[in-house]
């Protein structure tokens, strides 16, 4: 399985009952609660947490469209 390629048959149906959306939200939950535990006394308040929360998902979303279009090859 390429990074932005096809999966095998079957195995994108595999790959999405083994994590579920249970698995995304567990993440999403661990990520905000590293946010809260690195961020400085400061900053420890649910709007700085959301705001560096968003930067870094924008970021990542940003990163992946431009991964996507630099390795997809062509489509044709």
């Amino acid at each position: 399985m390429a990074a932005f390629g096809s999966f095998e048959e079957g195995e994108e149906d595999r790959m999405r009952d083994m994590l579920g959306p249970g698995q995304a939200d567990a993440s999403i939950r661990q990520t905000l609660q590293m946010l809260w535990m690195s961020l400085p006394r400061s900053k420890k308040n649910p709007d700085d947490v959301e705001r560096e929360f968003r930067r870094l998902v924008e970021r990542a979303l940003r990163d992946m469209r431009e991964d996507f279009d630099a390795f997809r090859g062509d489509a044709d």
